[in-house]
């Protein structure tokens, strides 16, 4: 099943979660603004924002309205 493809929004969150992972972002680092990630990653918008999502989902980061969003633990 591993040969299956992935989402882009998985394979960014899964890179993101790595770098969380590895201290490159530990916690309380604030993420780069989605514009930013778009650059940085080289991915649309919308792939950001679900790649965000997904790691609120796995409990990596919280989201401050007009602040940023934030590691919370890895």
């Amino acid at each position: 099943m591993s040969d299956l493809p992935q989402y882009e929004y998985v394979k960014l969150a899964d890179r993101i979660e790595a770098e969380i992972r590895s201290g490159k972002l530990p916690v309380g680092a604030a993420l780069p603004g989605e514009r930013a990630m778009t650059d940085i990653y080289q991915v649309s918008i919308g792939t950001v924002r679900r790649a965000v999502r997904e790691l609120r989902e796995r409990g990596l980061v919280a989201t401050l309205p007009a602040k940023g969003t934030f590691v919370v633990g890895p």
